[in-house]
């Protein structure tokens, strides 16, 4: 016991470097496919084919990605002799244009609400990361608070599932302004594999004004940071679009 006491003294708490500077630990995000052009002898057309999701479609130039429905299968990476381009990085979060930055004084203290809207627990195992020693979101004045009334940011996981609708409705209604929504993960972008279903929906703006989306299933802790930074106003969003899909999700925000 006293040699793991005299080593946590040793160590100290191993806190991620960023925002200040990106981190480059191993694993810390599974990355994901990047747009490819079509191949010389057209084999990249089974990649589209491969996808389970329906995240690939087939463009005039090659392949466009529609973050929004990709789940992280690594299909088109391992299951294919024309392999997509990869991604590295964690930086995902999308704003919507129609969406300001909370910009006030208190944008460098924000209080978070969590809601589950039907998530099937990945991404809100991610999320719980956040307030671990090596996240700690506290340094950065993120706060997780209980009721909805003290929340500057709804943060929602899920495909919307219909048994959740009126509590999600009341509980953005019970914020004060400014406030803003933070949809998290493919299924709260799209509905992922569960949805539109006869349970649930196309995702979170199917009922709400989504501000923020980050991709992933799930999105790693540094994803959500970001997110969550872009919210505040102290980060810019990634200005990647996808396919023609996620353009149509923008403009029903």
């Amino acid at each position: 016991m006293l040699n793991w006491v005299l080593k946590g003294i040793q160590t100290g708490i191993k806190t991620t470097s960023y925002p200040p500077a990106l981190e480059t630990a191993p694993g810390i995000s599974p990355g994901r496919p990047k747009e490819r052009e079509w191949g010389e002898d057209g084999s990249t057309h089974s990649l589209v084919e491969i996808c389970p999701t329906g995240a690939l479609k087939e463009t005039d130039k090659g392949i466009s990605v529609d973050y929004g429905r990709c789940v992280h299968c690594y299909r088109c990476k391992r299951q294919t002799p024309t392999p997509m381009l990869w991604q590295e990085g964690f930086e995902w979060a999308e704003a919507s244009n129609k969406s300001e930055a909370i910009q006030s004084p208190l944008s460098h203290s924000l209080h978070i609400r969590i809601v589950d809207a039907g998530a099937c627990g990945a991404c809100l195992s991610e999320i719980k990361q956040l307030n671990n020693p090596y996240y700690n979101i506290h340094r950065l004045g993120f706060f997780i608070t209980p009721t909805p009334r003290s929340a500057d940011v709804l943060l929602v996981a899920g495909p919307l599932t219909d048994h959740v609708r009126t509590a999600l409705q009341k509980t953005y209604e019970a914020m004060p302004t400014p406030k803003r929504i933070l949809a998290v993960g493919a299924c709260a972008l799209s509905g992922g594999v569960f949805g539109p279903s006869f349970a649930a929906g196309s995702g979170i703006a199917d009922l709400l004004p989504v501000d923020v989306e980050v991709p992933g299933c799930p999105p790693p802790p540094l994803a959500l940071i970001h997110a969550l930074l872009v919210v505040a106003g102290r980060s810019q969003p990634n200005r990647i679009k996808s396919s023609p899909e996620a353009y149509e999700r923008e403009d029903k925000r």
